[in-house]
């Protein structure tokens, strides 16, 4: 191995931004992440980020869910 790769595959192990993992929860949850980003996230050192902020969506969206057809209900 060169020490470019060795350089590359140390990047692709960084920790992700906060920025990144919700931009990646997102393209994930509406179906349009692309492949390299897919990858990018699979590279991570750690699945915990996306792993919490994925709960944390879920749970808001179904929270917010929950708002919605509750003043919907409240209105007729």
């Amino acid at each position: 191995m060169t020490g470019q790769s060795k350089t590359d595959d140390k990047q692709h192990r960084t920790s992700p931004g906060v920025l990144k993992v919700m931009q990646s929860i997102l393209a994930g949850a509406f179906g349009v992440q692309s492949d390299k980003r897919r990858e990018e996230d699979f590279s991570s050192h750690s699945p915990w980020p996306y792993i919490i902020a994925g709960v944390l969506f879920t749970a808001g969206f179904v929270v917010g869910l929950i708002l919605i057809v509750q003043m919907v209900l409240a209105n007729q």
